[in-house]
């Protein structure tokens, strides 16, 4: 498809079905780090409702929820066992009452591209599901991960089965189960795991049948780098485009997290800040051409916490919440930023946060950019809102924008 993108086409399918929250307004949290299942983690979170409710989020991001061969919950097992290293079933559904009390949707983390067996099938590996329920046979796991079932739709998941979801039992029962999900254990919006494993028309499907109020797709692909010295290349339209052509193939019914608008981020604050206009003078995310698909964040469990696989830089993290909380897009605060960062940025991104909201800034808002050098951004957002970061020195010149935050290469006015 074209690099810009129109929302008309999708809205009254996305309206109907579910998928995604139409006004735009939203401002997610993930509502755990890497090490979160160590501790008792629902009954944790619930303490922090209250909080996360009157900053202004809309809805939290809870780690995957099900039984489990590992501890962080990716390698599931029994999927309607909600007793997990995370907390008890008991203590997940004390945690979404209190949740819903506060209008704070619940987000399931939904890991379907893999599923651990219980027993050796017929080739030694364990890729039967016999004893629980949903008891597939191995002709729910793809031939190429030792299966009998068709070949993946998508990229393999190495060591563990892979779920074929072109058999219609596969999705069936997958369909019931997050059904259930949404009408009898309280989560509301989803988000899907490794969806580089299988195709995207099965994502569409399930949000059709299933109806979450707003799902969000992990479509993590590599950027492009060039030699010698594996430099981020300016241009990374095609790796944006990869992640549109995902979106739309849900047929707009899922958006995706902007991991372009993350990398081009993490690097342009340690003082190469051009990155961030795109050669048509646009944000050279996602977000500069699909913005209401658009869910950007600076970390997550997988890039930060103690894995550190693609790690923002940790003295510019507010320059990059600065970024992406006066952007359109939909914005996302991880745990570990608003909790356990020393000093602490609670205050700071929750005051963002705040003007956002004041100032109607949303997933569609219009961005004029008016420096992206070395050590300067600055744009205007709707006309309502004007940022800088950077070390470059910079305020607007009329008189009429008012600071509004400031802090360590940031600043913030208002009308």
């Amino acid at each position: 498809m074209g690099q810009m993108v129109s929302d008309d086409k999708f809205e009254e399918q996305a309206a109907r079905v579910g998928g995604i929250i139409k006004n735009g307004r939203e401002i997610l949290f993930q509502a755990f780090n890497w090490e979160s299942n160590k501790d008792n983690w629902w009954s944790k979170l619930e303490d922090k409702v209250t909080d996360l409710a009157e900053s202004g989020f809309t809805s939290a991001w809870l780690p995957p929820p099900t039984q489990s061969l590992s501890r962080d919950g990716y390698l599931p097992q029994n999927l309607y066992c909600l007793d997990s290293c995370y907390g008890s079933l008991s203590e997940l559904k004390s945690l979404l009452h209190k949740m819903n009390e506060h209008n704070l949707r619940a987000m399931a983390d939904v890991v379907i591209n893999h599923r651990i067996g219980t027993t050796q099938g017929s080739n030694g590996k364990y890729n039967r599901y016999d004893g629980i329920p949903i008891s597939w046979d191995e002709h729910a796991v793809t031939s190429c991960s030792g299966g009998k079932g068709n070949k993946s739709t998508g990229d393999n998941f190495d060591g563990v089965p892979n779920i074929d979801h072109t058999q219609e039992f596969v999705r069936k029962d997958i369909i019931e189960w997050l059904i259930w999900l949404r009408r009898s254990v309280g989560f509301q919006d989803f988000r899907f795991d490794f969806t580089k494993g299988y195709a995207a028309k099965f994502v569409k499907e399930y949000i059709e049948e299933s109806k979450p109020l707003f799902a969000v797709g992990e479509y993590w692909d590599s950027c492009e780098y060039s030699p010698p010295d594996s430099g981020l290349n300016y241009n990374q339209d095609n790796h944006r485009q990869r992640i549109i052509n995902w979106i739309d193939s849900t047929g707009g019914l899922c958006a995706a997290f902007d991991f372009t608008t993350k990398g081009i981020l993490q690097e342009a604050v340690k003082g190469e800040l051009w990155r961030l206009r795109d050669p048509e003078g646009k944000p050279p995310g996602v977000m500069g051409w699909w913005p209401s698909r658009s869910v950007t964040f600076i970390e997550n469990h997988d890039t930060g916490s103690t894995q550190g696989h693609w790690p923002f830089p940790s003295d510019h993290i507010m320059e990059g919440y600065a970024y992406i909380l006066t952007h359109p897009g939909i914005p996302t605060v991880f745990y570990d930023h608003f909790y356990d960062q020393e000093p602490s940025l609670h205050d700071e991104i929750a005051k963002l946060m705040q003007i956002r909201k004041c100032q109607d800034i949303h997933s569609r808002s219009s961005v004029k950019i008016l420096e992206a050098r070395s050590d300067l951004y600055s744009a205007i957002i709707d006309e309502k809102l004007c940022m800088k970061i950077g070390d470059g020195p910079w305020c607007p010149s009329e008189p009429e924008w008012r600071l509004a935050a400031s802090g360590d290469r940031y600043a913030v006015w208002h009308k």
